[in-house]
């Protein structure tokens, strides 16, 4: 894969977008008190944006969702990302439930934590994907 391709470029922008939210995130994370609800939220969009750069780079269209289970699959089957054990419905339930008020609980520190965990984890089956593939970003 050309890295000066169009669509390389775009999955590399789409990968930046994801690291920098990420990194937000857990810049957060360290400071005391934690705000819970904005490392959720930075963390389901991170995995979000994560896994559209991989769609992009393969060259997949996806549809404008937040819901993560769904644009994982539709991964080819090759990518490793597509059998990472996150659970992304309780990321992608971040995606809502942490940027407005409702009828649930706002998010705890350990359920913040996980879910950067959990964005750590896609980002990084990612990343590994897209070394395979001979794109560093």
């Amino acid at each position: 894969m050309t890295g000066d391709s169009p669509h390389v470029q775009e999955a590399l922008r789409w990968m930046r977008f994801a690291n920098e939210d990420l990194d937000v995130a857990e810049r957060l994370l360290r400071d005391d008190p934690v705000a819970a609800r904005h490392v959720c939220w930075l963390s389901q969009q991170a995995a979000e944006k994560a896994i559209k750069a991989a769609l992009t780079l393969d060259e997949v269209t996806f549809p404008f969702t937040h819901d993560l289970d769904a644009l994982r699959n539709l991964l080819p089957a090759a990518w490793a990302a597509r059998a990472t054990l996150v659970d992304l419905a309780e990321l992608t339930e971040w995606g809502l439930e942490s940027r407005y008020p409702g009828e649930w609980p706002e998010p705890t520190v350990s359920e913040a934590v996980r879910a950067g965990r959990d964005a750590r984890t896609v980002l990084d089956s990612i990343k590994v994907d897209f070394g395979q593939r001979g794109v560093i970003d």
